[in-house]
């Protein structure tokens, strides 16, 4: 099946790719598409391109990966770092790599790509949908994994000086995970403050050109330097209700995960100087 518009380009995957791809637990169709859109013909080359930044140029560090569920539905729940997307394509692979069967952590794309040439149709084709809930409640009652940051465009905003703190959590995960039944795996992306270091964001020019806002580096460009990242994986948390428990409730809930979240920055950042 072949998709008009956007579309990678061809190149030869390697054997772990391809073997990965194959190993993944996903109902994909005679022609490699899953019911939510998913691609084998778009996840390949991604996924082949990924392996270069994950392996080689970051050198990503997994830590606790096998907190993660191998089987069944789990939320992975974690901080921003960075000013784009580094974060939530580097937990991509890691899923993919690193968990054994692979998983395809499967992510709510911010609205605003909706509204951008090509990006939502790339974002479904890599397994990654709408920010709506009831397109997360349909992934977890398929036992996918979700991948979530509660800090939303607030948190890839943060400047250098605040890159190993946490901006406010909304109460959707939680109220999504309770209804769902689904354990919470909290994790921290560390260093992604460092290959993208934003000192200031032009929110004008962004909301020109259909962001909400453009990150400002020291050497001008939307770049990354080969920074050293880390992700640490918890072990999952549980919080017991329906999901329509009062605001108190939840708002306590979810001050747990981000505490859970902050301690984990506190370990890598601490690692990062050498001092753990």
């Amino acid at each position: 099946m072949r998709f008009p518009g956007f579309r990678f380009p061809r190149v030869a995957l390697d054997a772990e790719v391809k073997t990965r791809l194959d190993r993944l637990e996903i109902p994909f169709n005679e022609f490699g598409v899953d019911p939510y859109g998913a691609s084998k013909e778009h996840l390949g080359p991604f996924l082949h391109t990924m392996k270069f930044f994950f392996r080689r140029y970051f050198s990503v560090e997994s830590h606790g990966i096998e907190n993660v569920p191998a089987h069944g539905r789990a939320m992975l729940v974690g901080n921003h770092s960075g000013g784009i997307a580094i974060d939530g394509a580097m937990v991509f692979a890691s899923q993919f790599f690193e968990m054994n069967p692979p998983r395809l952590a499967q992510g709510m794309a911010e609205k605003f790509l909706n509204k951008l040439p090509f990006t939502s149709q790339m974002a479904s084709r890599l397994g990654q949908l709408p920010g709506l809930p009831e397109h997360a409640e349909r992934l977890l009652a398929d036992d996918r994994l979700l991948l979530v940051f509660p800090e939303g465009v607030k948190g890839t905003a943060k400047l250098f000086k605040d890159r190993y703190s946490l901006t406010r959590f909304g109460t959707g995960f939680m109220r999504l995970a309770m209804k769902m039944n689904t354990p919470i795996v909290p994790f921290a992306f560390l260093g992604g403050g460092e290959a993208l270091p934003t000192i200031k964001n032009a929110y004008a020019l962004g909301r020109r050109m259909g962001l909400p806002y453009i990150p400002v580096t020291p050497w001008g460009l939307l770049l990354p330097i080969p920074a050293k990242l880390e992700i640490y994986y918890s072990t999952p948390m549980r919080f017991a209700g329906n999901g329509s428990e009062d605001d108190e409730v939840v708002f306590g809930y979810v001050d747990e995960v981000k505490t859970r979240i902050s301690e984990l920055i506190e370990l890598g950042y601490k690692r990062r100087r050498g001092e753990a």
